[in-house]
């Protein structure tokens, strides 16, 4: 059972070696030189302009929250998409009832209109 899975825990080992290995020698070799430039936020290599106390509205994080829900509801689509001649006709079916379910969800939300940004 072990000799199965000890390809895996050696790459797992190496892999947590590596990661450990250069995080220390990056705080060991690595130059210290703190400074109020350095300590700024930044996004996509431009200074910040939100304040800290800027707060997002809702509709940002129930988009957000959308946007994780569809997403992962499409990755379940792909094992199915792989495997479907092996899975037969009734996959198919369920697969065309999840894909409508899904479409009758996003038509509800946008209706509802929480796809709008005001």
């Amino acid at each position: 059972m072990l000799k199965s899975y000890l390809p895996a825990l050696v790459f797992l080992a190496l892999g947590t070696g590596t990661g450990v290995a250069f995080t220390a020698l990056n705080g060991v070799l690595g130059p210290r030189r703190p400074g109020k430039v350095k300590s700024e936020p930044y996004e996509c290599g431009l200074p910040s302009e939100v304040q800290s106390t800027f707060r997002f509205g809702i509709s940002f994080y129930l988009i957000a929250m959308l946007f994780i829900l569809f997403d992962i509801e499409v990755i379940f689509l792909y094992p199915v998409a792989v495997g479907l001649k092996q899975f037969g006709t009734f996959a198919l079916v369920e697969t065309v009832v999840f894909i409508v379910l899904l479409f009758v969800a996003f038509v509800f939300v946008w209706r509802r209109g929480a796809l709008e940004w005001t």
